[in-house]
């Protein structure tokens, strides 16, 4: 299964290996090899970045679950978010070119808040990029009352960010809710009343990693 949003560039990179494959043929010396070679990596890799695996999620609505699949890079306490209304800590993923880029609801909820903010293209496992990158901002109400806060934040080689959600969208946790192409990094910040269980370096699979639980 392969995500929507990738469909355009399975299309054109299939032309691209096509292409490749008859023009190794046509060439037929000890050299073609070469761009059969090119033509199975550049339809390899778009294939495999844009899988879109079905998921398990585990029940439970008051779970926070791992909307990204990657590495944990960053645990970071917050004195004050602006959203959560106080102290929070921040976890952010890094994605790799290899990882799924398909992003799932980490809480059931309602989104409250949706916003893009334009910026610039720091390395997604820069310390700064959280704040400076481009991005996409989410804040969700739990039906306890609790909110987190979510981020789609680019990279050097990311540069496109997808969603499908709005402002008012009742979600629930494990659920599709958009993407990010070819490398990037995405936050989770949660208040004090969501007990973590995550550890720096830890590998997450989005929709199915509990990341936490809310008390």
């Amino acid at each position: 299964m392969f995500a929507k949003e990738g469909y355009t560039i399975i299309a054109i990179a299939t032309v691209i290996s096509l292409l490749l494959s008859a023009l190794a043929y046509w060439i037929g010396n000890k050299w073609s090899w070469l761009f059969y070679a090119l033509a199975i990596i550049i339809l390899a890799f778009v294939l495999n970045f844009f899988r879109d695996p079905d998921r398990t999620t585990p029940s439970g609505d008051d779970l926070l679950i791992a909307p990204a699949d990657g590495k944990i890079v960053q645990i970071v306490e917050l004195e004050h978010h602006p959203y959560i209304g106080g102290p929070a800590t921040q976890v952010s993923i890094f994605l790799s070119a290899f990882d799924v880029h398909v992003n799932r609801i980490p809480l059931s909820g309602t989104i409250e808040q949706v916003n893009y903010n334009p910026g610039e293209y720091l390395l997604a496992w820069h310390e700064k990029s959280s704040e400076l990158n481009e991005q996409s901002q989410f804040g969700l109400v739990h039906a306890s009352g609790t909110r987190i806060f979510f981020k789609q934040i680019t990279g050097y080689v990311a540069r496109r960010i997808v969603y499908h959600i709005k402002e008012g969208d009742v979600v629930t946790v494990g659920d599709r809710f958009g993407m990010m192409k070819f490398g990037s990094r995405l936050d989770v910040i949660v208040p004090k009343t969501v007990e973590l269980n995550v550890a720096l370096n830890q590998r997450t699979v989005a929709g199915e990693t509990i990341m936490g639980r809310v008390k």
